[in-house]
């Protein structure tokens, strides 16, 4: 009982210090404003003197208050440099602060000057969260997210949406989103593997999007193939690029349709093969270039 009231009288004490020290100091002082004193999370645990889970929460709080003061700060260039270190104390004193590592992520993957943008930094806090809960689909899930959002990169954000669809409780909807992520990553394959697994779910909703995606991957590989045919051959004089164009060279039998029966469209003046946008088909899935 002693050391719990002799604990609250020094937590009343620092309270005290820290309300004395705002008034004494300029409030926008920029040395004092980022001045980060303890830096190390043992240094941290050993000074909390047991009560981990109320420091995690002090420096939560400061963290919010560093990444929303740097953003809300016009006068002076927008840093952010203090945010991981305050959100990597945070969870090293709460290992299972949840809200820290998802909403944390969400702040350093922000690109500038709304964030630091830092995805690595994101990625590494949540890597972090899975070691001390390797179970919890959300942190796989959210780095997903950030490959797929902000380092643009489908094919990566893939496998941690697979990854975060294989652990307990995991929602059954993860699995068709990283399918999804193959096809716009161009990994037809795996993509096609992926829904072809979905197309046995016992959910009827399940099924119908696998074979509506099912149809798209086969219309993709058609406009690859109908591609190579326009290209082979001679651009017609005088003339816009037509199906019956094609059909009268003889490089096409008939008008080529997609998977859902509709007519293919052919741009007349680039000879570019698309789905028709009356097709059940369109839109396609667009693929993406990762930012490196």
């Amino acid at each position: 009982m002693i050391k719990v009231l002799a604990a609250c009288g020094c937590l009343a004490a620092a309270v005290t210090l820290q309300v004395w020290r705002d008034g004494a100091f300029p409030r926008r002082h920029p040395d004092i404003a980022r001045l980060l004193y303890v830096r190390s999370p043992a240094a941290v645990g050993r000074l909390a003197l047991g009560f981990d889970a109320l420091a995690a929460d002090l420096y939560w709080i400061r963290a919010i208050q560093h990444y929303g003061g740097d953003r809300l700060n016009r006068d002076q260039p927008r840093r952010y440099e203090l945010l991981y270190p305050l959100l990597d104390l945070t969870t090293s004193l709460d290992p299972y602060f949840n809200i820290a590592y998802r909403f944390g992520a969400i702040f350093l993957s922000e690109a500038y000057p709304g964030g630091p943008g830092r995805p690595d930094h994101a990625v590494a806090l949540l890597r972090k969260g899975i070691s001390a809960q390797p179970r919890k689909w959300q942190y796989y899930h959210d780095i997903a997210f950030v490959h797929y959002w902000s380092l643009r990169d489908p094919v990566t954000a893939a496998g941690w949406f697979r990854r975060g669809a294989e652990q307990p409780d995991a929602p059954n909807w993860l699995m068709p989103v990283a399918a999804a992520m193959l096809t716009q990553g161009s990994d037809r394959v795996s993509a096609r593997f992926l829904w072809h697994q979905i197309r046995d779910a016992d959910q009827p909703w399940l099924r119908g999007r696998a074979q509506h995606a099912l149809r798209q991957l086969d219309a993709l590989d058609d406009i690859d193939h109908l591609d190579a045919i326009v290209a082979s051959q001679p651009r017609p004089a005088e003339e816009p690029f037509s199906w019956s164009w094609l059909v009268r060279l003889r490089a096409l039998r008939v008008v080529p349709v997609d998977p859902a029966g509709a007519p293919y469209e052919l741009d007349p003046a680039t000879g570019r093969v698309t789905v028709a946008k009356a097709s059940p088909l369109f839109p396609l899935p667009q693929l993406m270039v990762p930012i490196r």
